[in-house]
This record gives structure tokens, C-alpha cells and sequence, in this order.
């Protein structure tokens, strides 16, 4: 053990040999020492453990893949790019909506060059960065003023702060909403300073449980879109119309948190009705919020649109610059807005409304093209099938409403493959691919696995089978 322990290669020695390959040449040399520190230790550990036994396991050529392996591997960003082929457009836990070419174009041309992100060309002088969207913004609402922070959850705290901090918001028990991370309405509400007033039962609210309790506490009246799952039944919620001439009566402004809101009407594509900003706002809500980067498919941000006697003093609230977007988030929002200009545009170019609205037939053809593909890398090495399948939009949009969709199915042939380890070995590959198992097998749908995507996708698979290796 003392000699294999003396023929280990020194830290210098290895980098010497590892600096002679380009493909490290743009790893920072701090990070490629403790990398090789990393490394050595494990032949350490492997020659205590008696993995390494002979002295022919320490030599160069018997040290290098395993060394390139390891490098690899470990020298890779821990954010980094993963094939979605689960079929759910705006994934949470995989970087929800994917950003239109011209958004991705805007986000590069503000990361490499200056801007007038608060600079006004007109007069010289400091502008105001809410002024990139705001009128595009009013255009496309109906709204008379808007502003943007960094999300909904914070596009809801400042208004509640803003507009009723130490005062009641009225709710509906049944609007009091959890949405991801275990983040919860009256945890938001309770830290901008605003008294939470519920009323109703769970699955019915009246209009007069709002009217019985507005006092002079009272500061709004909030509705709270249930995006993310329905009461069906025996249940009655009170309509935002009806809710904005209460307040109107009473003096109070009406306030919707849309949370997934949208733009486009997705009835025309089979889905069912979601109320748009549009009609929102044309209905008489005094403020709106939403998400930018769910249904709408853009950047993550907190929309607010509204009157502009709301709207301006939430713009003047100090708490407005901790929660303000940056240049990026900007450029890329600005793009996607103006797509929204012409809703065919949108929609064929925003991936989540393009992937959204696309038809079961075409689904069907790139399944099979798809299928095709993967039968000619992996050979006989895995039964590859076709298979009636359902995606999700995701993101809390259209909880109950199934797609249809075509799978492609993929079951190894090899007996000591399940598709349990395979699902988990492309953990694990370059780019990472994420499936889902149904029908005993591998599945992966085209809905969210672009064409361009099949050859990197069989690639990738065809790795974490060792077909060919």
C-alpha cells in the first residue's frame, strides 16, 4: 500500500497534463487544483479500500479517462440546461416559460451593451424604467397606469402595503389561496401590515358577506383568482362586477390578484374560459396583479396595472426599489409585450402559447418522427412505441384540464435496465433529461420536446443506455 501510495501522481504533475487539453482551458486554475485535489483523494481512498491493488491502475494511460470523466463531470455550472420532455409547458421546478427568440434577443443586446434603462432620450435627463412598458402595458390592458416588480407574490405585497397597510382587506375564505413553496395569501397579506377580513363558508360567499363587515376599517375589497384549483359543487363565488359596485357604493377600490394571468384567449384552442387582464380590467378591478413569466410567457416578474390614482402612490412606495426588476428582466418583458401586439404573433412565437395551442394531430407527427429517431440511435437496444398520452400547462394555469398529446414510449430491452434507472441515469447525462414514467415505460412528450431537441434527446438517451460503449 506504502508504495502504490508513493507512485500517486503529484497535484502539479496533473496539471501540467490536464493544462496541455483545450477543453480546460477556460476552467479558472484555482477551480481545476481543488478538482484534482478531489480526485486524488478518491485513488486514495480506492487504495485503502483495496479497489486499487496494482501498480498499473496509477499509470497515466490508465489514469486519464477516469480523470477526464471526473472533470467533466464535476467542472459543470450548477445551473445549467435541462431537455423538458414531461410534457408541462410552464414548469415549475424546470424555469417555468421559455422566452420568445425576440425576448432572448432583447436580454443579450441589454447584457452586452449600455442602455437607457433610466435615462430619457427626449430630454437628456434620468427617466423612469417603468416607463419601457408601462404605455405597452396600458395598451394592451385597457389600463390607465402599470408598473413591474420582480413577481406576483411581490407585486401583491406592495399593493396591499401601499394601498391598505394597518387596515382591513375583505376576502373570500375560499379565495385565501397556497400556492408553490408553501407560500400562502394571508402570510403575504399579513406582511405588508394589512388586517385580513375573511368572509363566506369554503365553498359559498354572498355579496352581503361583504357588505355586512365593511366598516371604517376598511381599506379594499381583494379577489383572488383560484388559478391553481377549482370548488365544484355546491359553490358560489361573488362576481368582480358585483364586487366593484359594492365597492363602488362603499368607496372602496377593488383589488385581483390574477396570479397566472394571461393575455390571450385560449377558448378558440379548446381550453376553457380563464378571465384575461383585458376583460379584468374592463370589468372595473381598480388594480390588477399577475405573473409575467406563466401563461403570459415572458420573464419572471409582478405585474400591476390599474387606475392611475392606485397605481401612482404604489409606484412611490420605498419598498418599490427592493422589489424593482433589472435591465434583463426589462428587455426580455418589453419583447414579449410587443408580440402581444398581434395575437397570431404571439401566439406562434411566445414557446408557451405556441406550445399551449398546438394541435393533437401535429403532436401525433412529431411523436412519430420523434420515435423514428430514437429507434435508429438505439437499435434493438429498446422497444420504442407510440402512446395516448395528456400534457398540463402548468405554473397553477387549467389545474383540472388534461391535453391530449402522443407519447413516445421507450422500455429498455436489457433485463437489468428498469425504467426506474434509466429515468434516473438521465439525471445524470449532458444535458439532463427529465421524462415520466407511464405505461411501464420511459415516456417523453413532444409538446414540450422541441424537433430540434430529438437528436440531443437520443443522444443523450443512447448514453445512459451505454448503447455502443
Amino acid at each position: 500500500m506504502s508504495e502504490l501510495f508513493r507512485l500517486l501522481p503529484s497535484v502539479d504533475l496533473v496539471l501540467q497534463r490536464v493544462g496541455e487539453a483545450d477543453q480546460y482551458a477556460h476552467l479558472p486554475r484555482p477551480l481545476l487544483k481543488d478538482l484534482v485535489n478531489v480526485f486524488l483523494d478518491q485513488l486514495r481512498a480506492d487504495i485503502r479500500s483495496g479497489r486499487i491493488a496494482a501498480s498499473g491502475q496509477l499509470q497515466w494511460a490508465a489514469l486519464q479517462a477516469p480523470l477526464d470523466a471526473f472533470l467533466q463531470r464535476s467542472s459543470r455550472p450548477h445551473f445549467r440546461r435541462v431537455i423538458n420532455a414531461t410534457g408541462v409547458v410552464v414548469h415549475t421546478n424546470l424555469g417555468r416559460s421559455l422566452l420568445a427568440r425576440q425576448a432572448v434577443e432583447a436580454v443579450t443586446e441589454a447584457c452586452a451593451f449600455y442602455s437607457n434603462l433610466e435615462f430619457s432620450l427626449e430630454t437628456g435627463q434620468r427617466g423612469s424604467r417603468y416607463a419601457h412598458v408601462e404605455e405597452l402595458l396600458c395598451k394592451l390592458t385597457g389600463a390607465e397606469a402599470g408598473l413591474v416588480v420582480n413577481n406576483n407574490a411581490a407585486a401583491v405585497l406592495l399593493m396591499l402595503d401601499t394601498l391598505a397597510k394597518g387596515r382591513e382587506v375583505v376576502v373570500s375564505r375560499g379565495q385565501l389561496v397556497e400556492i408553490g413553496g408553501s407560500f400562502r395569501i394571508p402570510d403575504v397579506m399579513a406582511k405588508s401590515g394589512a388586517v385580513l377580513r375573511e368572509v363566506g363558508a369554503t365553498n359559498r360567499t354572498h355579496l352581503q358577506d361583504y357588505e355586512r363587515v365593511i366598516g371604517p376599517e376598511t381599506a379594499a375589497l381583494l379577489k383572488v383568482h383560484t388559478s391553481n384549483f377549482r370548488i365544484i359543487g355546491f359553490h358560489k363565488e361573488v362576481s368582480l362586477r358585483d364586487m366593484v359596485a359594492l365597492g363602488a357604493r362603499h368607496g372602496l377600490p377593488v383589488l385581483e390578484d390574477l396570479g397566472s394571468g394571461n393575455l390571450f384567449d385560449f377558448m378558440p384552442y379548446g381550453l376553457d374560459h380563464e378571465p384575461t387582464v383585458q376583460e379584468t380590467v374592463a370589468a372595473g378591478a381598480d388594480v390588477v396583479t399577475f405573473s409575467g413569466d406563466k401563461v403570459l410567457g415572458g420573464p419572471q416578474a409582478g405585474i400591476i396595472v390599474g387606475r392611475k390614482e392606485y397605481i401612482d402612490p404604489i409606484k412611490k412606495n420605498p419598498m418599490n426599489r427592493a422589489l424593482r426588476i433589472d435591465k434583463m428582466t426589462l428587455a426580455a418583458l418589453e419583447a414579449t409585450l410587443r408580440l402581444y401586439l398581434d395575437p397570431e404573433s404571439a401566439r406562434r412565437e411566445i414557446p408557451t402559447l405556441r406550445m399551449i395551442t398546438v394541435s393533437a394531430e401535429e403532436l401525433k407527427r412529431q411523436a412519430d418522427k420523434l420515435a423514428r429517431v430514437l429507434r435508429r440511435v438505439l437499435g434493438g437496444e429498446a422497444e420504442v412505441r407510440l402512446l395516448p398520452g395528456a400534457s398540463r400547462v402548468g405554473g397553477g394555469a387549467y389545474p383540472e384540464r388534461d391535453l391530449p398529446t402522443t407519447l413516445v414510449g421507450i422500455r429498455p430491452r436489457n433485463p437489468d435496465l428498469s425504467v426506474e434507472m434509466l429515468r434516473d441515469r438521465l439525471l445524470e447525462t449532458d444535458p439532463p433529461l427529465v421524462g415520466r414514467i407511464e405505461h411501464n415505460a420511459l415516456c417523453l412528450d413532444p409538446r414540450t420536446l422541441a424537433a430540434k431537441e430529438h437528436a440531443l434527446a437520443a443522444r443523450v438517451l443512447a448514453a445512459a443506455m451505454e448503447v455502443g460503449g
